[in-house]
Order: C-alpha cells, then structure tokens, then sequence
C-alpha cells in the first residue's frame, strides 16, 4: 500500500505527522499531489480542542497542488493541471446547495442537516495538511490555476479571502459607506480589501499589532486604530462624526470584538460576523437597542466551489488585491509541528504559513 506523509490530529494539544495511506477515489473524486497549502485559525481551534473532530483525522482545508488521478467519471480535466479546491468543498445537489447555500452543504445525511456541512477538508474528512489529498465531487470544486499565477498568490483563495470578502459581500456594502473592521489577521484584512473593492470609501481597520496596521493600510484601510493605545469605539464614533459605521465586521471571535463591532453601528447598520467563536455570546442591552435598532446580524461561512474560487483568482490575477504580504512564514511539511508551534502562539510576526510537502 502507498503511503504518504500527514498532518493528524491526535488528542487536544496534539497534531503531529504521520504515516497514512494515499487516499483512494471514486468515481467522481480527483486526487491531488499538494504543491503548497497551510495553517488556519481553525485548525488552531482543533489543535486547542475547541472544535471538534476525529482522532486521526489529517488536517488541513486550503490546498493548491497538481491533479494526480481523476476519477472515472470525471470529465474536463486532466492529470498534471495546477488546481486549487476551496475549504468548502459543496456537491451541488443538497438541498442547501439547490437553495444557494453551498457553504451549509449538509443535507441528505442519515441525520439531517449539519451546520458547517459543505466544510468538509479536516473536518469531515482528510484534509490537505498532506502530500496527496482526495477531493469530492472535483467537477464542482477544482478550480484551475491560471498561467502566470504562483501558488503563493492563490494560497488564500481557499478559505482566507473567500471568507474576508463573504464578509463585506454578505454586509451589502454600497458605495460610499464606512465600513470598520475589527482585527486585522488574515481574514480581517481580506475583509478590509474585501470591502474597498465593494465600494466603501471609509475603511477603518482596528487591532492591536502595529505590524498588521501598517498592512492594513497596503490592503485599503483608510484608518487603522491601534486598539492597545484607545478605545476603538470611542475612536471611530469621533472619525464618523457621531454618526457610526454603515457597516461593521467582526473577524476574531471574541465577546470584545462583536461587542465593539455593535457599538459602533449606525441605526440600522449591520453587523457581520467572520469570526469563530469558542464560548457564547452575550448581546449588550444597550447597543442592541433592545432588539429594536433596525441592526442586521449576519454570519458567513465562506463560500466554495469551482466558480467561487475562479473568481476570486481573477481579482488577484487582475492586481486589485496583492496578497504577497500576508506569507510571512514557509515551513516544509515535515517541518509542519514547528509551523503549527509558531503560529498557534502567533509569534515572531506570524500572519499565514505557506506549508510545502
């Protein structure tokens, strides 16, 4: 039997690399040799044992690589094409995905619905953090990479920019609206350039670390608020002149930040949600107006498919959004426990890992 090297999850506080077998495939799956993938603040999450999943699991949900084998039936590609898979990887004939929700692909299980369904990479199944990874219904979900286009340049597209911009699309951002991001990891700062491409003209990225502020900035935030040194709410109620923001986006996961996020909204503003949360939430009395504010509290899943991810490659493709800046780390895969050390304790600057088995 083939085996191939992998990143499994093990117990909480234990992801470690192994021996697996390379995945079989049907009739309708690709197999990919993985070229460059990385490390989410998901797997973080799994990593912790604040999500979770199967021991032995592989982990891993942001793959670029090159098709290995196609499945019988699968038509349209062919061996040795550079392709990426979203992190969602729907099979177009749910319910869910026949509704226009790809993302909650979880209908037609023997249990019903499953929130998070159409997330199926390490979670679900094998993940990518891998030398070969098995995608599901590839006629739906691979995307081809175009000429010109390096991994690295489309290493976010999976997960990390579809999601930052499902953000800012999901809020119905419109031209001219203020628009305030709350944390500037890697998806609020594709939310920030999320919601400059959308039309607002007033894009105020907030966080903590100087470092990702002065990116903010390179990705279109207009003001950056350095939440260690004021209070950001007090601070974006001044630069909107009392007003408050068309739009606010959550991108941490915190009771603070969706609280913040709140406070700062116009009458009638919306909210939207990107972050994972670990613990519940708490709605203030006060800035949720008693339920009567006109607010909008969305949340998204960022969405996937083939037709998602072509687009979103041409948006880089087109120059609009340079994500050179957001690599700021490369580990090899066997090098994979030292990545997830580095980046579960966010240190030395770390905003993504680029992984290459």
């Amino acid at each position: 039997m083939a085996m191939m090297k992998a990143a499994v999850f093990v117990e909480p506080g234990r992801i470690v690399l192994e021996d697996k077998p390379i995945p079989e495939i049907g009739p309708l799956d690709a197999l990919i040799k993985v070229t460059t993938t990385t490390i989410c603040g998901t797997d973080v999450h799994i990593l912790k044992g604040e999500y979770p999943v199967a021991r032995g699991l592989t982990v891993g949900h942001e793959p670029v690589g090159v098709i290995h084998r196609l499945g019988s039936a699968v038509q349209g590609y062919r061996e040795g094409q550079r392709v990426i898979a979203g992190a969602i990887t729907p099979s177009g004939w749910s319910n869910a995905c026949q509704c226009g929700c790809g993302s909650q692909d979880g209908a037609g299980t023997a249990h019903g619905w499953k929130p998070l369904g159409g997330w199926k990479f390490g979670n679900t199944i094998d993940g990518c953090q891998a030398e070969y990874l098995r995608v599901p219904d590839a006629m739906n979900n691979l995307a081809p990479v175009p000429d010109g286009l390096s991994d690295e340049q489309v290493l976010m597209c999976p997960d990390i920019l579809s999601t930052g911009f499902a953000g800012a699309e999901r809020a119905g951002i419109r031209i001219g609206d203020t628009v305030a991001v709350f944390a500037q990891g890697p998806i609020g700062l594709c939310a920030s350039a999320g919601a400059r491409l959308s039309g607002a003209t007033t894009v105020i990225g907030v966080d903590r670390l100087p470092g990702r502020l002065e990116i903010a900035r390179r990705m279109g935030a207009d003001y950056v608020i350095d939440a260690s040194r004021c209070d950001p709410v007090e601070e974006i109620v001044r630069l909107t002149g009392g007003r408050g923001v068309d739009v606010a986006i959550e991108a941490l996961g915190t009771q603070a930040t969706f609280e913040a996020a709140l406070r700062v909204l116009r009458p009638g503003g919306t909210l939207s949600s990107l972050g994972v949360y670990s613990s519940d939430l708490v709605l203030p009395l006060g800035p949720f107006a008693a339920g009567l504010g006109d607010h909008q509290i969305l949340t998204s899943l960022c969405p996937g498919g083939k037709e998602r991810m072509r687009r979103l490659m041409d948006v880089v493709a087109s120059g609009r959004i340079d994500l050179g800046p957001m690599v700021t780390h490369r580990f090899r895969l066997d090098e994979i426990e030292q990545a997830y050390e580095l980046f579960a304790n966010q240190r030395d600057g770390v905003l993504k890992v680029a992984i290459t088995p």
